[in-house]
């Protein structure tokens, strides 16, 4: 079977070695794509079997792109290929319609095996990948309905969290204290009805909170 690709990757030689590398496991490269925007337009309008796509873009989120793919493109398979093995790009991986999400460790035979399969309109998600962010999935409050609205603040900081970001990272983006941004995100917990920050990521996804905002 051929299976035609659109690699989203920001580096050149990381894409160079993919495009080699793939060139020659008989995968076809239509295109490629280094920036969110890119990825945007070209996702949409592709006549590939599969989008290989990276996190972390220069002009944005490649979450958030997934987002605006599959928004016009539900069947269109997009496998996430990142470096960061973070449990809430998973969950939100999970939550946008991700065929899978594979970390750049993985060999030849996995990467090309698993495009293939994606091609197939397979998911790619393991028993214990998704056990990992079930209880995210199945979060009590998957709507926008909570007792008490969330402050400015609090909105700033589930963005950081939905972005991945460590408490420290919060800290010094706001510029805040540690402990400030710890008592923030207890808070946000607590109003939205969650336990855990992968929880609340995919809670913020679904409820397109930080689109409103």
């Amino acid at each position: 079977m051929s299976v035609s690709l659109l690699i989203v990757e920001d580096q050149p030689v990381v894409l160079s070695g993919l495009e080699a590398l793939l060139t020659q496991a008989g995968l076809k490269i239509l295109g490629t794509a280094a920036t969110m925007a890119e990825a945007v337009s070209q996702g949409i309008s592709t006549r590939a079997d599969v989008v290989l796509l990276d996190i972390r873009l220069p002009d944005g989120d490649g979450l958030s792109a997934l987002a605006r793919i599959k928004g016009e493109r539900p069947s269109l398979p997009v496998l996430i290929y990142s470096g960061y093995d973070n449990p809430a790009f998973g969950a939100r991986a999970v939550a946008l319609g991700a065929a899978g999400y594979l970390l750049k460790g993985v060999t030849k035979d996995e990467l090309v095996t698993a495009i293939r399969r994606a091609a197939t309109g397979e998911s790619l998600w393991t028993r214990d990948e998704l056990r990992r962010v079930s209880s995210s999935l199945s979060s009590p409050r998957n709507s926008y309905d909570i007792d008490f609205p969330l402050t400015r603040r609090e909105i700033e900081v589930l963005t950081r969290i939905v972005s991945g970001h460590t408490n420290k990272r919060i800290a010094d983006e706001l510029t805040i204290s540690y402990e400030t941004v710890k008592e923030h995100v207890q808070h946000l917990l607590k109003k939205i009805g969650v336990t855990d920050r992968t929880q609340a990521a995919v809670w913020a996804v679904r409820t397109g909170i930080l689109e409103q905002g």
